[in-house]
């Protein structure tokens, strides 16, 4: 007999994309998301170029790192996030700047780009897409084989919050209202929670709203992994890297149980 599709699976996989469909509010919702753009730029500028990005999304983090000298090649799999960062590199670079940002799509388990670079980044829980152990080794055996020796991996995801993990599943949040910048429509903006503790996956369901047409709801999940930092390091360890730092915040203080990020610098063990 064959294996039967397990739901709760096709739901994960369905929350690895689905909120990176719509690019244009998608941009909208972190335009003011800067303080990890300055540390990866700052990082890329004490290293000089190539970099490689992995996950590059709509090139937020990408587009500046051009911009400030550094060239720099992304990796992205969800078209709509490429497409769009094609777009605003052509729409906000100078061609200087455009010359230095290669854009591909590719899936950040199985690359093989050719060269070696100094430095290799995971910016904003790229790394949370990743939701099992197999997803994680071959990223990273995909990062040794295109890691300078001396070059350094850098990536961040979210603290784990076990107040978020229990939330009352199925209730409904709200949250700040918003225009989307496509229609102009207004949406009352909502998001129920659902956490998953065998395969540490937190399910965010974001629902839209019109406010003029409440019949009009619209829903988008988001699938995160999540990861404890001694977790972190075993899989790091056991996979030939060590950490070299480890933050709590962008601005490099040390990480507590009450910071929201993991900020990871990692070298592979020799």
């Amino acid at each position: 007999m064959s294996k039967q599709p397990d739901p709760l699976e096709r739901r994960i996989q369905r929350g690895a994309v689905a909120h990176y469909e719509d690019a244009i509010y998608y941009d909208l919702a972190y335009r003011r998301r800067r303080q990890d753009v300055g540390f990866y730029v700052e990082l890329a500028k004490a290293h000089g170029g190539p970099v490689l990005e992995l996950g590059v999304g709509s090139g937020r983090v990408a587009l500046a790192t051009a911009r400030a000298g550094i060239e720099v090649v992304g990796i992205e799999a969800v078209p709509a996030m490429l497409a769009q960062a094609r777009s605003s590199a052509e729409r906000l670079l100078p061609h200087g700047a455009r010359d230095r940002l290669t854009l591909r799509k590719g899936d950040i388990r199985r690359f093989a780009l050719g060269r070696k670079f100094g430095l290799i980044t995971a910016p904003f829980n790229v790394f949370m897409h990743l939701y099992s152990r197999s997803d994680v080794e071959r990223t990273l055996r995909c990062v040794q084989n295109h890691l300078t020796p001396r070059g350094r991996l850098v990536f961040d995801v979210i603290m784990p919050d076990l107040r978020a993990m229990t939330r009352s599943k199925g209730h409904l949040y709200r949250g700040p209202s918003i225009t989307h910048p496509s229609t102009g429509t207004h949406y009352e903006y909502f998001e129920a929670f659902e956490y998953d503790a065998v395969r540490q996956v937190q399910m965010v369901s974001m629902v839209f709203q019109n406010s003029a047409d409440p019949s009009d709801t619209k829903s988008s999940p988001l699938s995160q992994r999540q990861f404890l930092p001694q977790e972190l390091e075993a899989l790091l360890h056991y996979n030939g890297f060590a950490i070299e730092s480890l933050w709590g915040t962008f601005d490099r203080k040390p990480l507590t149980g009450d910071c929201e990020s993991q900020i990871l610098v990692v070298k592979a063990r020799r």
